[in-house]
């Protein structure tokens, strides 16, 4: 079952705004894109971010 994260769930996965995952979706290739779910319904996929983390040698705190 894929897990999804809203932008205040990544927000406070990594300790920075909530805008911020939007900037880093617009500014950074690497980061996860979001997923549309339904219309006004974007969420992140866990398993996304837990790679994106994987290759920057990150992980959330």
């Amino acid at each position: 079952m894929q897990t999804y994260l809203t932008d205040l769930q990544v927000a406070a996965r990594y300790g920075v705004h909530r805008s911020t995952p939007w900037r880093w979706a617009k500014t950074d290739p690497t980061f996860p894109q979001p997923i549309t779910l339904t219309p006004g319904c974007t969420r992140w996929k866990l398993v996304d971010l837990e790679i994106w983390e994987t290759a920057r040698g990150t992980s959330a705190a």
